[in-house]
């Protein structure tokens, strides 16, 4: 910890891809790239991390490939450190194409209609490919609109 006022914090991170001040402003690259932008002009804007997609990455280009070229470093140009969720926001986002199982989700791709189940296994599995600097666990997503007991 930097720095502190109040509750709030700031510090940095030390990541295999260089630091991360915090609080930080994290660009969101859900399918590898941040819309509109190079990799170079994220860069230059002082992004220090950029968020990907579990889910959406091993759809689509999927893990293979990121397992041939050496991650998603490579395959966006990105020097810097990257982010990855675990797939738990599409158990809401998407639930529509998922089956719900004690082992995990089952998703439906909604562009070739295979199937992807995704357990808290592959999720970490997934991301190690992708080679996150920083990975999520996969959660259970509680809905919001429980009442507290």
């Amino acid at each position: 910890v930097d720095g502190q006022c109040g509750r709030a914090r700031a510090g940095i991170m030390r990541l295999p891809h260089g630091l991360v001040h915090t609080p930080v402003f994290m660009p969101v690259g859900t399918q590898g790239t941040i819309k509109g932008l190079t990799s170079e002009q994220v860069q230059a804007l002082g992004a220090e991390i950029i968020l990907g997609n579990t889910y959406h990455l091993a759809n689509r280009p999927g893990t293979e490939v990121f397992d041939e070229i050496g991650g998603l470093h490579k395959f966006e140009a990105w020097p810097r450190n990257l982010l990855t969720d675990s797939g738990g926001y599409q158990m809401v986002s998407l639930c529509k194409l998922a089956v719900f199982t004690e082992e995990g989700v089952e998703f439906e791709n909604p562009h070739d209609q295979s199937r992807m189940l995704l357990t808290p296994e592959k999720s970490i599995q997934y991301q190690n490919s992708i080679g996150a600097d920083i990975i999520m666990a996969l959660d259970d997503v509680v809905s919001s609109t429980l009442i507290d007991d």
